[in-house]
Protein backbone atom coordinates (compact mmCIF):
# COMPACT_ATOMS: atom_id res chain seq x y z
CA UNK A 1 0.00 0.00 0.00
CA UNK A 2 1.04 3.58 -0.62
CA UNK A 3 -0.05 6.49 1.53
CA UNK A 4 -0.51 9.72 -0.43
CA UNK A 5 -0.51 12.84 1.75
CA UNK A 6 -1.06 16.37 0.51
CA UNK A 7 -0.96 19.58 2.55
CA UNK A 8 -2.33 22.77 1.01
CA UNK A 9 -1.51 26.36 1.94
CA UNK A 10 -3.91 29.04 0.72
CA UNK A 11 -2.19 31.89 -1.06
CA UNK A 12 -1.94 35.23 0.73
CA UNK A 13 -5.29 37.00 0.79
CA UNK A 14 -7.31 33.87 -0.04
CA UNK A 15 -10.05 32.96 2.46
CA UNK A 16 -11.67 29.59 3.11
CA UNK A 17 -15.16 30.97 2.51
CA UNK A 18 -14.47 32.11 -1.07
CA UNK A 19 -16.62 30.31 -3.62
CA UNK A 20 -13.62 29.17 -5.68
CA UNK A 21 -12.11 27.58 -2.55
CA UNK A 22 -15.43 25.93 -1.66
CA UNK A 23 -15.63 24.56 -5.21
CA UNK A 24 -12.10 23.17 -4.92
CA UNK A 25 -12.95 21.49 -1.64
CA UNK A 26 -16.09 19.95 -3.16
CA UNK A 27 -14.06 18.67 -6.11
CA UNK A 28 -11.58 16.94 -3.80
CA UNK A 29 -14.23 15.56 -1.42
CA UNK A 30 -15.89 13.83 -4.38
CA UNK A 31 -12.71 12.06 -5.52
CA UNK A 32 -13.12 9.20 -3.04
CA UNK A 33 -16.28 8.13 -4.84
CA UNK A 34 -15.03 8.81 -8.36
CA UNK A 35 -11.61 7.16 -8.55
CA UNK A 36 -11.60 3.39 -8.08
CA UNK A 37 -7.87 3.25 -7.26
CA UNK A 38 -8.47 5.06 -3.97
CA UNK A 39 -8.66 2.49 -1.19
CA UNK A 40 -8.85 5.17 1.49
CA UNK A 41 -9.79 8.82 1.15
CA UNK A 42 -10.26 11.68 3.56
CA UNK A 43 -9.76 15.40 3.36
CA UNK A 44 -10.46 18.23 5.76
CA UNK A 45 -9.58 21.71 6.92
CA UNK A 46 -6.80 22.10 9.45
CA UNK A 47 -8.00 22.95 12.97
CA UNK A 48 -4.62 24.05 14.38
CA UNK A 49 -3.81 27.73 14.76
CA UNK A 50 -0.05 27.12 14.80
CA UNK A 51 1.79 29.45 12.41
CA UNK A 52 3.55 26.56 10.64
CA UNK A 53 0.31 24.68 9.97
CA UNK A 54 -1.04 24.17 6.47
CA UNK A 55 -4.70 24.93 5.71
CA UNK A 56 -6.17 21.80 4.13
CA UNK A 57 -5.08 18.16 4.07
CA UNK A 58 -5.67 15.04 2.01
CA UNK A 59 -4.86 11.62 3.41
CA UNK A 60 -5.36 8.73 1.00
CA UNK A 61 -4.12 5.27 0.14
CA UNK A 62 -3.73 3.24 -3.04
CA UNK A 63 -2.57 -0.32 -3.64
CA UNK A 64 0.72 0.34 -5.44
CA UNK A 65 2.71 2.74 -7.63
CA UNK A 66 0.66 1.91 -10.71
CA UNK A 67 -2.56 2.73 -8.86
CA UNK A 68 -1.01 5.98 -7.64
CA UNK A 69 -0.13 6.94 -11.21
CA UNK A 70 -3.66 6.15 -12.43
CA UNK A 71 -5.08 8.26 -9.60
CA UNK A 72 -2.78 11.18 -10.43
CA UNK A 73 -3.73 11.02 -14.12
CA UNK A 74 -7.47 10.58 -13.53
CA UNK A 75 -9.47 13.43 -15.13
CA UNK A 76 -11.36 14.17 -11.89
CA UNK A 77 -8.09 14.51 -9.99
CA UNK A 78 -6.61 16.71 -12.69
CA UNK A 79 -9.71 18.94 -12.64
CA UNK A 80 -9.45 19.37 -8.88
CA UNK A 81 -5.75 20.17 -9.07
CA UNK A 82 -6.44 22.81 -11.72
CA UNK A 83 -8.88 24.53 -9.37
CA UNK A 84 -6.50 24.52 -6.40
CA UNK A 85 -3.58 25.75 -8.50
CA UNK A 86 -5.39 29.10 -8.82
CA UNK A 87 -5.40 29.83 -5.07
CA UNK A 88 -3.01 27.53 -3.18
CA UNK A 89 0.34 25.79 -3.08
CA UNK A 90 0.99 22.34 -1.66
CA UNK A 91 3.49 19.73 -0.58
CA UNK A 92 3.14 15.97 -0.87
CA UNK A 93 4.55 12.80 0.57
CA UNK A 94 4.04 9.31 -0.85
CA UNK A 95 5.29 6.35 1.14
CA UNK A 96 4.82 2.61 1.28
CA UNK A 97 3.33 1.05 4.38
Amino acid sequence: MIRHLVLFKLNDGVQRDEERVAAGVRAFRELGDLIPELEFWECAWNISDRPIAYDFAINSAVADRDALQRYLEHPAHQAGVAQWRAFATWVIADYEF
